[in-house]
């Protein structure tokens, strides 16, 4: 068994890429790179590691499809589906609890009383996610869900002329962004054939290439009034170039924005200093705000006096209607309808507490090195072997850069797919299947370890070999 080194910092560890890293440690440790002595190694090394015990992670028995006879419940699930829901923090309950108290006891009084006082208690958040996405504070806002943000931005920056109307995004956008684009473009008199232009990958490939998304906004670019794409994409993983795709668009004249869903919390974001016209964004992923939790809207302070929203519905300048003269708040903040759900106020702030205990560098360096420790696992054990094409196998879709990718990796099988991910949930593995042939796969930083990784490694050989042979 390999002997394991006292506990330095990560930053420490071999440096390199992460093929570089885990191959680097596993000579140090005199053992193979799968051992599970790597991943023991790299849980002792990692820094972030405490802040798992943040958050409420369910056992194997408290997921429903599990099977008992088939892995222990006693055992903490592996919990792979934070680009989906993330986990619940633990003080999540203690905040709604004060706040549930605090009606029972002061009554309306509460709408201005309290650490979080009901008018306004957003507002106490927004410099903590100003920092996750790399913004201003006056830049941010906190309120309603993620379309809704995007409809009541695009109502305010599509402004289409009878030259320049098209909005820019990917064909394989989220559906609601979709909708919502075709939405907008019908509202405002145009044909969504003509107005959408979508970008495709090329024949053969998974994902788009930077080179030919700049391209297309070159020679599109005076008839795209906004480009509106996804910061991480949902279904292959794939980061954009987001700061390249902002002054290509800003050189053609085009509004630039961004679905950052699957980016917050998950990526490093400078969405001030890229330039980034607008943006919008749901906290229940990376951000752990649970189901339906406060959504995030950015505007950049360039616009706040020529940029208006079409929607006035907001509160005076004091968070507290008054009269029916209008006091709009400045930028971003004048976007909101009304004080946000204090109970849905709470588990974001518990989430935020936890990112303001790190850094989204730091988180952002062991993701890299998370997901590229399940990248190479994978390879290691599931590559396609021309020798022998019985040999069943895993195609991962994601880029391979890491630069190109955040923690999610995208996987396509040689085997049918939902007969493998029924058989993952039923040994206590949380992760999601999407139509037609992709499992999604999120080691995220903030809870998941490098043991983790490990142990899914293992449970899928067993779940492999089990769908080749009822095949």
């Amino acid at each position: 068994m390999c002997s394991l080194l006292s506990r330095p910092a990560m930053a420490r560890l071999p440096t390199g890429s992460p093929r570089e890293m885990i191959e680097t440690v596993s000579e140090q440790l005199g053992c193979s790179a799968t051992s599970r002595e790597v991943a023991a190694h790299l849980d002792l090394h990692d820094d972030l590691q405490h802040l798992r015990q943040e958050f409420l992670v369910p056992t194997v028995a408290d997921l429903p499809p599990s099977d008992l006879t088939l892995r222990d419940g006693s055992e903490e699930c592996i919990y792979f589906v934070g680009n989906s829901l993330g986990l619940q923090p633990k003080n999540t309950k203690k905040y709604i609890d004060e706040e549930l108290e605090k009606w029972a006891k002061t009554g309306a009084h509460g709408h201005v009383m309290g650490s979080r006082p009901w008018a306004w208690a957003e507002n106490n958040l927004e410099a903590l996610m100003a920092n996750i996405v790399g913004a201003k504070p006056e830049e941010v806002a906190l309120m309603n869900g993620l379309t809704v943000n995007l409809h009541l931005l695009m109502l305010a920056f599509y402004k289409p002329t009878a030259k320049r109307h098209k909005i820019l995004l990917e064909d394989r956008a989220f559906p609601s962004d979709h909708y919502a684009v075709k939405s907008q473009i019908q509202l405002r008199g145009f044909e969504p054939s003509k107005s959408s232009i979508f970008l495709k990958p090329r024949q053969g490939e998974d994902t788009l290439r930077t080179e030919d998304i700049l391209s297309k906004i070159e020679q599109e670019g005076a008839s795209i009034a906004v480009v509106m794409l996804s910061g991480v994409q949902y279904y292959t993983g794939q980061l954009f170039d987001m700061e390249a795709i902002t002054r290509a668009g800003h050189a053609q004249g085009c509004y630039v924005a961004f679905d950052c869903a699957h980016a917050v919390g998950n990526v490093e974001l400078q969405l001030h200093d890229w330039g980034v016209d607008f943006a919008c964004w749901c906290t229940y992923k990376y951000m752990n705000s649970g189901a339906g939790g406060l959504a995030g809207a950015y505007v950049h302070e360039k616009h706040t006096d020529t940029v208006k929203p079409a929607i006035t519905v907001g509160t005076s300048s004091d968070d507290v209607p008054v009269c029916t003269v209008m006091d709009l708040q400045p930028g971003v903040k004048g976007y909101r309808l009304s004080n946000q759900p204090i109970l849905l106020v709470c588990p974001l702030q518990a989430s935020l507490e936890i990112f303001n205990k790190t850094t989204m560098t730091d988180l952002r360096r062991k993701s890299v090195l998370l997901t590229g420790y399940l990248e190479y696992l994978l390879q290691y054990h599931y590559s396609r072997d021309e020798a022998d094409p019985g040999k069943p196998y895993v195609r991962v879709i994601t880029p391979s850069d890491p630069a190109q990718r955040g923690c999610q990796l995208s996987l396509s099988f040689s085997v049918p797919i939902r007969a493998v991910f029924k058989e993952l949930e039923k040994r206590g593995v949380a992760c999601d299947m999407r139509e037609p042939d992709i499992l999604r796969i999120a080691p995220v930083p903030l809870y998941n370890s490098f043991t983790d990784v490990h142990l899914f490694i293992s449970i899928l050989e067993s779940v492999i070999l089990l769908s080749k042979k009822s095949n």
